[in-house]
């Protein structure tokens, strides 16, 4: 085997490098680890695997970096995001098809909706910094406070695999464009689109050490980016016992935190609602195999329409083709692991022990095998029990009914999540009357998925810390400064009455 071929994967016909991308270099490690697909649970790449010494030589990269980068003005490093949102865009075919193989989610959704995100949402903070970035001076008493948007640092960013390539950017986007320098430990589960990132970055024009990529596992090579000490901001979305475990490794530093953790969100179907509209929200909740954090997993719907409601989603989602997800025609695809795929079996299986029963799906597409879990609907659920309280990220959803205003709004807000929430209501006043009272950081009413990038992302509780999006993202990259300015006529009085030091 060549050098080259060492430390290159040919992946539908894309070439990516599995090495680390440090202060604009590709890095070897010693030792590597097997990137597996989901489709066919086949080998896909040896990635290398970092450690210590990896975390410790991209943390010093992006620190040298920073000064020169942070010194640049808003639109030096605007029009930079602006040519990597390009190139992007050249290479929407490559990314797309390397991620479905990467982590299994469908072709036709990254090509169609998920890559170009990615490019929006470079462009989109880079015009946010530039337009909008900063408030007008203020004045008090005849003095004048200019507030600013300093960088932070060095950010430190823990990619999930469920969209690993548009929800890391969705980050490194705004840390970027406010003039941090970035370290991404993307996940093991799904890496490669995050190497050709760091290629795109550096024909775009991005200096070297700004953006760094640490290719390995959470224990080798996470624990110790989050533990660091020259970090100076941290962004994770993943797992609830994951995020305690870094909250404790970051405590020490005193590193501010974004969390986004996932949910357990309801969708509340009242008896006043559109019904097609109802099961179409409620099918929806399949897409990316369930694998959504935001998926509404919890279908709470009036006793009058429940009969009716779930027969007809049950019809509905048995339609869905589940297969390759490189066939247009597929609308569930595998789970993103074996692993994940055992996990789901067994939240099902403890559920139906419990009581649950399944209407449609309940078990492995046994005709396809692999990791393809068929689509389930649960019914009659013990109140309390797991596959209603805890997070089940894949294919799974629970019908649960209720009969007035009041007990749909306590049963949504029956969670230790908060992330979002969906209502059907064709009562204008109803769906303000019970948004405002739905514990969650997003509420859909007679939508689902919609929101502009201005806009707050983040939920309560269990499901994370903070929000992100528009100037909610520059507020946590960012160290905001007030500098207070003595009226000039007294300024040049106090420097003759003081006199000179020098």
């Amino acid at each position: 085997m060549s050098a080259h071929q060492a430390h290159t994967a040919v992946v539908e016909g894309v070439e990516v490098d599995t090495r680390h991308w440090i202060g604009g270099h590709r890095v070897a490690s010693t030792t590597t680890f097997t990137d597996v697909s989901p489709i066919d649970e086949q080998p896909l790449a040896e990635i290398h695997a970092g450690t210590t010494t990896e975390v410790d030589a991209a943390v010093a990269a992006a620190r040298a970096a920073f000064p020169a980068w942070a010194a640049l003005s808003v639109k030096e490093r605007s029009d930079i995001l602006r040519a990597v949102a390009d190139g992007i865009e050249a290479r929407i075919e490559d990314l797309a098809v390397v991620e479905t193989r990467d982590n299994g989610s469908l072709l036709r959704s990254h090509r169609r909706g998920v890559m170009p995100r990615v490019a929006m949402n470079f462009r989109a903070f880079a015009d946010f910094a530039e337009q909008q970035l900063g408030h007008p001076d203020l004045e008090v008493r005849g003095h004048r406070e200019r507030i600013s948007y300093d960088p932070a640092g060095v950010v430190a960013i823990i990619t999930p695999w469920n969209a690993p390539l548009m929800l890391a950017t969705w980050r490194i986007g705004p840390a970027l464009a406010a003039g941090n320098t970035v370290v991404v430990k993307p996940p093991e589960w799904a890496p490669l689109t995050a190497s050709l990132l760091a290629d795109i970055m550096h024909e775009a024009g991005v200096p070297a050490g700004v953006f760094n990529v640490v290719q390995g596992t959470g224990v080798d090579a996470g624990a110790p980016l989050t533990a660091h000490p020259d970090i100076n901001r941290l962004a994770f979305t993943g797992s609830v016992p994951t995020a305690g475990v870094i909250s404790k490794a970051a405590a020490a530093n005193i590193v501010p935190l974004s969390y986004e953790l996932g949910g357990k969100s309801p969708l509340l179907v009242f008896e006043d609602a559109d019904l097609d509209l109802a099961v179409d929200l409620a099918v929806e909740q399949f897409d990316n195999a369930g694998q959504v954090c935001l998926k509404a997993a919890r279908m709470l719907v009036h006793s009058s329409l429940a009969e009716e409601f779930t027969q007809r989603v049950v019809a509905k989602a048995s339609t869905l083709v589940q297969g390759d997800p490189r066939d247009e025609a597929t609308d569930v695809s595998a789970l993103v692991s074996r692993r994940h795929f055992e996990q789901i079996c067994g939240f099902v299986e403890r559920a139906v022990a419990d009581g649950a029963r399944p209407l449609l799906g309940g078990g492995p597409n046994d005709e396809l095998g692999g990791l393809y879990f068929r689509p389930t609907v649960l019914v009659d659920a013990p109140p309390g029990s797991e596959i209603l309280t805890e997070e089940v990220f894949g294919p799974v959803v629970t019908i649960e009914t209720f009969d007035t205003e009041e007990e749909a709004v306590a049963k949504a807000n029956d969670t230790r999540f908060g992330l979002a929430a969906t209502l059907a209501t064709g009562d204008p006043a109803r769906a303000e009357r019970v948004s405002r009272q739905l514990r969650a950081g997003t509420v859909w009413v007679n939508c689902f998925f919609v929101r502009d990038l201005n806009a707050p992302f983040g939920g309560s509780g269990r499901s994370g810390i903070g929000r992100e999006g528009g100037i909610w993202s520059f507020d946590f990259y960012t160290d905001i400064k007030n500098s207070v300015f003595a009226p000039s006529g007294w300024a040049e009085q106090a420097g003759q009455e003081g006199g000179s030091d020098g």
